[in-house]
Formats: C-alpha cells, structure tokens, sequence
C-alpha cells in the first residue's frame, strides 16, 4: 500500500547556517511522534495530497515541493488485526502560516523539533535517516575555517623560505564566503517570488529586485578576487562559472517579477505555484551546499546527493512546465492569446530558474570530481 506525507520546515533566519526545525505531531491513537500523512485521493496529485494532509492534522500551509524528498516504509496494524506495510513518499512544505485553529486540533500535538531532536522523536528508520538528510549535514565541521597554504605547509614539511614568500603573496580570497552569502541572497529572492505567486502582493516583487542588486554586488567582488587573487580554492573557470550559474537563477527570478509586474498578473495558475515550490527547495539544496565546498574531500558524499536530487527536480519542474503550457493553451488558446502569451512568458522563466540551478549542480559535480 501506498501513501502521501509532508514534511513541514522552516529555517530559523537568513545565515547560510541557520538551522532548520521540522514539525511532527502525535499520532491518534498511540500518541506517537509522526509526520503528517495519510492515503492519497483518486485524481489528486501527490504533493497536493501531502499539502492537505499537513493543514488537516499539523494545521499549516505553505509550498509543498512537487519532487519528492524519498520515502520510508511503516507496518501499520488494522483494527480487525492485519498488520499491512505501507510505503510513505515525502514531500518537503516550506511553511508560510501557522493555523490557530485546525481539522484535527483536538486530536493531535503538533512541535517544532531541530532534525536530530525529531530523528530522534520518530520510531521508523528510514524516516530517520530522510530527516537527517534533510538540513545541512555535518555543517559546523564543513565551514570550520582554515588556512588552505599553512594546512599545505604544515603537511609537506616546506621550508621557511616558503613560507616567507607565502608571505608575499596575494591571498587566497574569501571566495568560500561569497558563495555562501550568494547562496543566502538566491534562497531570499526564491522565498520572495514564492511568496508573491501564492498572494499577489506587489512588495515582494520589490524585495526580489534588491535581492538581485545584492547578488549583483557579491558576484563583482567574486569576478575582482579572482583577478586579484593568487592562489584559489580551485580552478579560477570553475569558480566564475559557480557563481555565474547561482547568478543566473536569481537573474531570472528579477526577469519573472518584472514581467508580472509589467502585464498586471494577479492570478497564478497550480502549475506556475508548483514550479515556485521546486525553486524554493532548490535555492535550500544550493544553500547547504556552499559551505560543504570547503572541505570537497569530506562532504564530496553528501553534495553527489544534493546535486542528484536538484537534477531530479529540474526534471520534474519541466513535466510541470510542460503540463502547464498544454492547459494554458487549451483554456486559452485562440479565444485569449494574450493571456495565453503572458502566462507562456512566465512558465518561460520560471523553467530558466530551475535550469540555472541544474547548472549549479553540474557545476559543483565538476568540482568534486576535479578535487575530491
């Protein structure tokens, strides 16, 4: 048997290593710690299916992210005594508002727990381990900061003379903490443009214009370092083609505001919501990847998942996109051509902001094979 859940989340602030709280709530009838699922509807798609499932037992919505975070397996036993095992698949929903009043408000708890308090909260074990892999793994030891030429020196036992002309040298750039405040900036516009697809409101299409001018700022200081700079992490091609594909996806979040602004959208379609959830998700994926470029050696493990599961939602984003573009036009077609070439524009960047972070993926995949 099959069924649907989420897993609602929020991350506590901006930094690059904000942590992040996921929230569980009892179970009916053993009053254990679980997450919000239940059997999915004849004709209602999946994520949808774990959204509801979140209002009605956890009270909260928020974007659900169409592309699946994996999914566990439970034995569920039957009042008439069968004991049945049920594969679960978990969709991540990035809550937005906290319900005062709910479906099953009477019938169940609902808590914020950070991941290891909730991986250790909930009794199956491949939940668990989805939980885990869910925030930044083994974060503060990936952004422990080090002198890459000192770590070397100390290593292969160098001279003092090389260690005088060390000296000498430009620096090696603090090109590990452009990424990461890039990444903070992407993951804020993403956040913004979601949140402007869901209600319309006309100051997010502001807020995700600045957070453009502010990566705008960071990539010019990445593009002078390198320039400037010695000695780098890695290969100077690589870096500025990271942070250019990071560049592009918030590039593309200005161009999509800017083009619902210029033709007055108020009304977003399912689709065009879905694809926001898949960017939301993404710019989180790219975020808690930054910091684990530090150390390629040990986290080149954890990023070869973070990179598939970003080319797994480009993917899936371009289903999406495609299914949306065919409604459009069957509801639209001859009888609204404009509104048919307005909504096309926008599924267009939409799809090119999921595209750019299919590039970060490649990207940092070409670094870890490169480096690792």
């Amino acid at each position: 048997m099959r069924q649907i859940a989420a897993l609602p989340y929020r991350t506590e602030g901006p930094a690059i290593d904000a942590s992040v709280r996921v929230l569980l709530v009892t179970s009916r009838e053993t009053k254990r710690w679980v997450i919000p699922k239940g059997n999915l509807d004849k004709g209602v798609a999946p994520h949808a299916g774990a959204a509801l499932e979140a209002e009605e037992e956890a009270g909260v919505l928020g974007l659900v992210c169409p592309t699946s975070l994996g999914s566990y397996r439970y034995r569920k036993r039957r009042r008439n005594g069968a004991s049945l095992m049920l594969d679960v698949e978990v969709f991540p929903l990035a809550v937005s508002q906290e319900l005062d009043s709910w479906k099953e408000q009477s019938q169940r708890e609902r808590r914020w727990f950070s991941l290891s308090e909730a991986a250790a909260a909930v009794e199956e074990p491949d939940l668990r381990e989805l939980i885990r892999s869910f925030g930044p793994s083994e974060m503060k030891a990936a952004i422990r900061r080090t002198d890459l030429l000192s770590t070397v020196a100390e290593k292969s036992k160098v001279n003092r003379m090389f260690g005088w002309f060390q000296r000498l040298l430009p620096k090696t750039g603090n090109f590990f903490e452009m990424f990461e405040a890039h990444a903070v900036t992407v993951t804020a516009g993403a956040d913004a443009l979601a949140r402007l697809l869901q209600d319309g409101n006309r100051d997010h299409i502001q807020e995700v214009i600045e957070r453009e001018h502010d990566a705008d700022d960071i990539i010019r200081e990445v593009l002078r370092t390198v320039r400037e700079t010695f000695l780098t992490p890695f290969d100077r091609g690589a870096i500025i083609s990271l942070i250019g594909s990071m560049d592009d996806a918030i590039d593309e979040m200005q161009a999509a505001v800017q083009a619902i602004d210029l033709y007055e959208v108020t009304q977003f379609e399912q689709e065009m919501k879905d694809m926001a959830a898949i960017i939301v998700d993404a710019s989180r994926i790219t975020a808690e990847a930054m910091p684990l470029l530090r150390d390629l050696a040990s986290n080149g493990g954890r990023l070869h998942e973070l990179t598939e599961r970003l080319v797994r939602m480009e993917s899936h984003a371009d289903e999406i996109h495609a299914a949306g573009l065919k409604r459009a036009f069957k509801e639209l077609g001859p009888q609204d051509a404009l509104r048919f070439s307005v909504q096309r524009e926008i599924y267009k960047h939409l799809e090119r902001i999921v595209d750019a972070f299919e590039d970060v993926a490649n990207e940092i995949d070409g670094i870890v094979v490169d480096h690792a």
